[in-house]
């Protein structure tokens, strides 16, 4: 089955087409997940859990939706905000055993790397995360979500 334009796939949508969803998640699965994974600092299923939490609200306002962005756009603004609300929560701290902890460790890497690494990812998410929202938005959908730097001023 050939690619629906984005019109025709917001107008299978609209009429509650179930193969229009599905491709919608097909076509922008990986990039929601991807640009959640590198916010949260690399943890996967945070990553998958808050994709699951973008879409649910997509789905929730998509008769909202007027066209002024690219569906992935606006999908991108979705998991940006889910993720601004879980780091606002209070979070519950939880400590690994000694199986998880050995698991999560890249063994290829020595130690002082993996500090390294860590610190200047943690150091790096950090700053971004403590940016002004326009200017954190902009950075993160550019370089975390793959957006064009451009389509923030031509939706206001």
């Amino acid at each position: 089955m050939p690619r629906r334009s984005e019109a025709s796939l917001l107008a299978a949508l609209a009429s509650g087409d179930r193969a229009a969803a599905e491709e919608l998640v097909e076509r922008t699965y990986r990039e929601v997940w991807a640009a959640l994974f590198k916010l949260t600092g690399g943890d996967a299923d945070l990553a998958a859990d808050l994709t699951q939490e973008s879409y649910r609200k997509a789905w929730v306002s998509l008769p909202q939706f007027r066209g002024g962005a690219r569906l992935s756009t606006w999908l991108y603004r979705i998991a940006y905000t889910t993720f601004l609300n879980h780091i606002r929560k209070p979070r519950r701290l939880t400590s690994l055993d000694e199986e998880q902890a050995s698991a999560a460790v890249d063994p290829r890497l020595l130690p002082d790397e993996l500090l390294g690494n860590a610190a200047d990812s943690e150091r790096l998410r950090r700053a971004v995360v403590g940016l002004p929202e326009e200017l954190r938005f902009t950075v993160t959908a550019r370089f975390w979500g793959g957006q064009s730097a451009q389509w923030r001023s031509a939706n206001g």
